[in-house]
């Protein structure tokens, strides 16, 4: 097991009060929270640890764990503090997320309950981060703030509706989707600021709901440094125990929903019916069942398919391949974005990028030499990238130590935190007028630095 050391970072902003010292009061407020299995979940719980470390006072308001398997269930206080994070969690019912009615009710259930809270203890010292999960959250911070003193960012994860329509829940141009632009404009409106993952969400909010570029800000997600690191596939259990030592691995671990690409890399599968490798999927999601219906269809023996790892053997799951795989679907990019990009630089392993030709995503890839692209369909080039990089050993090697050096350079959890930290000091009420600014130089590091 190797472990490379922290990479030098700027000095970082403080979560205390400029003049009395006094910790900044920062309230998160996100569906999931650890140990749900959800990615966002663990992504906050890692934010909110560091932004409590950097000295803010921070609370999380959320509900009790839901997002997985039933089996994934974990039974917690409603009330408690976790590594100097005050959490309250609030009795939500917990239908399956894969059914439309039952993730409703399950909204419903938290959204009410969530509003009355702030409603009734919104506090004037205090800068609240609302979420997209439910994706009309911030919905409350607004209302809230046409009654009282009530400040807040805006944190879009997926941007609804455009993900309803791209799904087809909602019609385009419908009087759902017009009425919750109209939400939108004002949520994102009398937000202080707001924090998007990629440029594309940028433009996207500030073109859609005319908001001033600079007061939105792109900062990525990150992989946790400690958990994840560059090990040898050699050294890891899952490998072992899934006899994936003798093959060259490719792994796609995460969410099997729908706004990923899994059918070109079957169509890659099949092409390498007769070579040693294997293509693992590891997670659950609405495309599960059909993923596990294909494997059987088209008699993939050298597919697997296996469930969501507990979180604390993550790092050794991601390490039982050669390469990563991380898709995006035909007109998600900006939408979304995939998380997994963070862990999967985090392990040091080549990535297998599949995207549409205008991406973020293959820019980032391809200008970073981290891995290797493929177009959405094209299952050809995918095979062909695979057999390199199975034939080329050394050249895998080198695109996985520049991964690393990349997450160790961009994406850690001290770097993309002190972001955070910038952007809610910029945001809170107790903070002078004149000490509200965010730097212009968020979210750049990547487009002023090379690892290739």
């Amino acid at each position: 097991m190797t472990t490379e050391p922290e990479t030098t970072t700027p000095a970082r902003p403080s979560g205390k009060h400029p003049e009395t010292g006094e910790p900044l009061r920062v309230v998160i407020l996100n569906q999931y929270y650890m140990p749900d299995v959800a990615s966002t979940g663990h992504l906050l719980h890692e934010l909110a640890t560091e932004l409590a470390e950097l000295g803010f006072r921070v609370e999380v308001l959320t509900s009790r764990p839901s997002y997985g398997p039933r089996e994934t269930w974990v039974d917690c206080p409603m009330k408690e503090t976790v590594d100097g994070v005050k959490i309250n969690r609030l009795w939500t019912t917990r239908f399956s997320k894969d059914n439309l009615l039952g993730r409703a009710v399950n909204y419903i259930t938290f959204m009410g309950q969530l509003f009355l809270r702030v409603l009734f203890t919104s506090r004037h010292d205090t800068v609240y981060l609302y979420t997209t999960n439910p994706p009309f959250l911030g919905v409350v911070g607004a209302i809230v703030s046409l009654i009282r003193r009530h400040a807040y960012v805006m944190l879009l994860h997926d941007a609804y509706p455009q993900m309803a329509v791209w799904v087809g829940t909602i019609r385009p141009g419908g009087i759902a989707e017009q009425v919750w632009h109209w939400v939108n404009k004002i949520s994102y409106g009398r937000a202080r600021h707001s924090i998007v993952l990629c440029q594309k969400a940028k433009n996207l909010v500030c073109g859609t709901y005319r908001v001033p570029r600079d007061r939105v800000h792109v900062v990525p997600n990150w992989a946790d440094r400690k958990a994840l690191d560059s090990k040898k596939k050699s050294e890891s259990e899952f490998a072992a125990s899934h006899d994936l030592l003798e093959h060259f691995v490719a792994l796609y671990s995460g969410n099997l929903g729908l706004y990923y690409e899994f059918e070109t890399l079957l169509d890659a599968a099949e092409l390498l019916r007769d070579e040693p490798f294997r293509l693992v999927f590891v997670g659950a999601g609405g495309k599960r069942n059909w993923l596990a219906e294909q494997i059987i269809n088209r008699e993939l023996s050298n597919t697997l398919l296996l469930p969501y790892q507990p979180y604390e053997k993550l790092g050794d799951s991601l390490a039982a391949c050669d390469a990563s795989f991380v898709t995006i679907a035909r007109g998600i990019e900006g939408i979304s974005f995939p998380s997994k990009l963070y862990t999967s630089l985090a392990v040091g392993r080549p990535i297998l990028a599949l995207s549409e030709d205008d991406s973020e995503l293959r820019e980032l890839i391809e200008t970073q030499g981290v891995g290797m692209w493929s177009g959405l369909g094209d299952a050809e080039t995918l095979a062909a990238n695979i057999r390199r990089l199975m034939a080329n050993p050394s050249d895998a090697e080198e695109r996985g130590a520049k991964a690393r050096r990349l997450f160790e350079l961009a994406f850690t959890l001290k770097a993309c935190a002190a972001q955070y930290a910038e952007v809610l000091r910029a945001s809170h009420p107790l903070v002078p007028h004149e000490e509200r600014t965010a730097s212009e130089s968020i979210g750049t590091i990547v487009e002023e630095s090379s690892v290739a």
